[in-house]
Order: C-alpha cells, then sequence, then structure tokens
C-alpha cells in the first residue's frame, strides 16, 4: 500500500480485528451494489471510502426530484442522469483509487447468475420481492454471501446471509407480495434509509475482513418511533 493509503486508511488499520491485512483483504474484494437508492446511496458511499477495490453498481433507472429526499448520492443536477451513473461520479470522488462499474441494466434471470459469479459478495438494496426473490434464490445456487436490507415508513431490517445460512425466501416468500409496496407509495423518513443502508454497509466490510459477528440467522430490525432495535433469530 501507498503511503498516500496509509493516511487515508489509519482509521481502519488503527483497529486490531481490520490492521493492514483486513485492509487489504478490502483492497481485493469484488461487490456488487444492486440498487442506487436510498439503500445503496449510504452503501455506494461507505465501501468506496473504505477502499473496496472494485465495485458494480446497478440500477436501470434515472433519478428524479422525488428520489432526493432520501438518495443523498445524487443531487438536484443530477435530474435525469442514470442513477448507477450519478452514483459513480460521486464514490469516485470520495475515493479515486477505487474502481466502478456503472450497470444501467435491471437485474433478471439471464444476467443475475454470472453477475453474482464475478463478485465476491452481493448488496441487496432493492424495493420489490421479485428482485429481492432473484438475488437470494441466485446467492444460494451460487453460494454467494449477500447482504439484505429494506426499509418501510418508521422501521426497517437487515441481514446478511452466507452460504448454509437463512436466505431472504426462509424468510419471506411469495405471500408477501401484497406488502410489496416501494418506499415512494407507503412514506418514508430518510434518516432510516440511512441507519439501514449503514449497517449494510457495516456487514459488508465484516464479511470481508471477517471482523466479528455478522447477522447470519439473525434478523435485526429497527424502529425509529421508538427508537429501538430487535433480534430475531432465525432456524
Amino acid at each position: 500500500m501507498s503511503s498516500d493509503n496509509d493516511i487515508r486508511y489509519r482509521g481502519h488499520m488503527n483497529l486490531c480485528e481490520i490492521d493492514r491485512p483486513g485492509q487489504e483483504k478490502i483492497g481485493r474484494a469484488r461487490v456488487l451494489i444492486i440498487g442506487a437508492g436510498g439503500l445503496g446511496s449510504p452503501v455506494a458511499l461507505y465501501l468506496a471510502a473504505a477502499g473496496v477495490g472494485r465495485i458494480t453498481i446497478l440500477d436501470p433507472d434515472t433519478v428524479s426530484l422525488s428520489n432526493l429526499q432520501r438518495q443523498i448520492i445524487h443531487s438536484t443536477a443530477d435530474i435525469g442522469r442514470n442513477k448507477c451513473d450519478s452514483a459513480r461520479e460521486k464514490m469516485l470522488a470520495v475515493n479515486p483509487g477505487v474502481t466502478v462499474d456503472a450497470l444501467a441494466i435491471p437485474l433478471t434471470t439471464e444476467n443475475a447468475s454470472e453477475l453474482a459469479r464475478e463478485h465476491d459478495l452481493l448488496l441487496d438494496c432493492t424495493d420489490n420481492l421479485a428482485t429481492r426473490l432473484l438475488i437470494s434464490d441466485t446467492c444460494v445456487a451460487e453460494g454467494k454471501p449477500y447482504v439484505f436490507g429494506a426499509v418501510k415508513r418508521f422501521s426497517g431490517q437487515l441481514f446478511t446471509h452466507i452460504p448454509g445460512s437463512a436466505s431472504y425466501r426462509d424468510i419471506f416468500d411469495d405471500t408477501t407480495a401484497d406488502n410489496d409496496e416501494p418506499c415512494s407509495m407507503t412514506g418514508v423518513l430518510n434518516t432510516v434509509v440511512g441507519v439501514v443502508g449503514t449497517l449494510q454497509a457495516t456487514e459488508a466490510v465484516k464479511l470481508i475482513t471477517g471482523a466479528g459477528d455478522l447477522l447470519a440467522d439473525r434478523l435485526l430490525t429497527f424502529d425509529a418511533i421508538t427508537m429501538t432495535f430487535r433480534e430475531f433469530r432465525l432456524s
């Protein structure tokens, strides 16, 4: 690592749980972020700042005015741009030493497996049931870990899947479709998205470096109204 990187990543390297070997693992990691919206915004910024070597950010949508209340990686000047291109620009502004690939395409049954194989870790920052189930099924089939996050109104939830642990389909399934409404329709407190997205990025760094205990077989929920976290053990 260069002397500049020693300075840039000093905060991590002063942690005995990460140190230089952990930071080098971060630099070699290949991460796929699916969704450059509310959850994807803090995830993308923090993983770029952390020095993840290669980040692919996938989102077919464009930035709209209504996104800006919670999608903090985008600005008013980005309205009309592809979200992944806007996100890539901000990530490289934070850390030009990482590689960021922007894919303005949806995740589909045709490309999901190939994309999963090209990365070490996936982050589910989406807001619809079909894509969440596709990510879950693909990662289980390919033996890939992923970090799931979701928000609605004043609450959020997340967990981490590693091979052999509970996946999204083990917790939710097609019967939850009636509750599958994006936060643009149900409403969401913007800071709740930041809390959950930041926790997703935290789990990603922990998984890459091997630091701490992951939320595998555990569902963590957050309620901003009561300012409480709850944990549910999954079998």
